[in-house]
């Protein structure tokens, strides 16, 4: 599908289409009154977008739950934990299908055990924005391009404990809206970023059940702010806290439930109340997005410079929870949901899922229904597969005897 924007405001569009479903305009507020929509924009914001089946089925959870293939994303310390030898997995999402129908989000990650404490990891993340037809002012059609925006990154974990491990991850940005139009202008941006996380895990086994308590932490993206036109403004990448705890009981061999709750929070500057119209009283919210804070004094400062204070504050935090059933290990029925306040962004939505493991591969698939009409997330799908690369080498072996 071919969108026709206006080329001196469509870049700014593309920042707002990505995760946002409401209209980021300034709004006029009189003085005194209590702040309503003032959510917060960030550059590259493909970067918050879960990008595989199994957590997206959950509401978007993942800090604590059980490591797999995908915890590049969401905790990379869970990899120490994990008990197979390395895997890969290959997710793909059709973005924000009701606006347009070429909007794609691909991910491949994979990881190796180095051996029972370390593990190494690694992921590329790949947003496609479609073809988009750029017009002039005059209405007279500059060209064609295909905005574009990727993350690779690297990622080591190392059990610190019985039952607590670490990771660190590193994460190279880059940032494509003008497709190469308009060089003088606009260029593409470049940033790095690293992530830092913990994960708690421990297991209590009875006679017939097994009952196992997780906990996980994930600062993610904090690095360089990125340009988009030749370092004349910079904006802050999508840092973001993640906190999450995860709940398993195995009833006995065959049948387990989950259930995980996380709850994540931009670290980056709070749109501001300025004043303006000559005294007259009145304040307008302006995106701080280029705003001068250094990044460091942007990540400490987001948790006490809201507007509103700190009821505004505590409207930042989206919530998330999830629920995961898996029988006989082969067969897995997952649902959540995703709370953000309405003045932050307003994305409420439900999610479902299910997910079927084979002996060398498991194959999971999403559904995402918000609760209000006509919402651009309406019908996300995801689909995701793993393969676990130790159940091919076991396979192979047991067919060669």
């Amino acid at each position: 599908m071919r969108r026709n924007l206006i080329f001196f405001t469509g870049l700014h569009l593309f920042l707002l289409l990505n995760v946002v479903p409401c209209s980021l305009s300034a709004q006029s507020l009189p003085t005194g009154q209590e702040i309503k929509f003032n959510p917060i924009s960030t550059a590259v914001p493909f970067l918050t977008i879960t990008p595989d089946s199994r957590h997206g089925a959950m509401g978007n959870v993942g800090a604590a739950t059980s490591p797999d293939a995908n915890s590049q994303y969401l905790n990379p310390s869970k990899y120490a934990f994990a008990e197979e030898k390395f895997g890969v997995s290959v997710s793909y999402t059709p973005w924000l299908r009701k606006l347009a129908d070429d909007i794609n989000l691909a991910c491949v990650s994979g990881f190796y055990r180095l051996d029972e404490n370390q593990a190494i990891a690694s992921s590329l993340r790949y947003f496609s924005m479609g073809d988009v037809n750029l017009t002039g002012t005059d209405q007279q059609v500059l060209g064609t391009v295909n905005p574009s925006e990727f993350a690779v990154d690297f990622s080591y974990s190392r059990k610190l404990s019985p039952y607590f491990s670490g990771g660190v991850a590193l994460r190279y940005i880059r940032t494509d809206l003008s497709g190469g139009y308009g060089q003088n202008t606009y260029s593409a941006g470049n940033a790095f970023a690293t992530d830092f996380s913990f994960f708690y895990n421990k297991s209590w086994k009875g006679d017939v059940q097994e009952r196992t308590f997780a906990a996980g932490i994930n600062f993610s993206n904090i690095g360089s702010k990125i340009s988009y036109n030749q370092g004349e403004t910079k904006q802050f990448l999508p840092a973001n806290l993640r906190i999450g705890t995860c709940y398993t009981n195995a009833f006995d061999r065959d049948n387990s439930l989950s259930f995980s709750l996380d709850l994540n929070k931009l670290l980056v500057p709070t749109p501001s109340i300025k004043t303006s119209g000559g005294g007259n009283g009145n304040g307008i919210v302006l995106p701080d997005s280029n705003s001068g804070k250094s990044v460091i004094d942007g990540i400490f400062s987001s948790f006490s410079d809201a507007p509103g204070g700190m009821k505004e504050e505590l409207e930042e935090v989206t919530v998330s929870a999830g629920l995961e059933y898996w029988y006989s290990k082969k067969f897995a029925l997952r649902a959540g949901y995703f709370n953000e306040s309405r003045n932050k962004g307003n994305r409420k939505f439900f999610t479902a899922g299910v997910g079927v493991k084979t002996r060398i591969c498991a194959f999971d698939f999403s559904y995402l229904m918000p609760t209000a009409q006509n919402n651009p997330l309406a019908n996300t799908i995801r689909f995701t597969v793993l393969f676990d690369a130790d159940s091919f080498k076991k396979l192979r072996i047991k067919n060669e005897e």
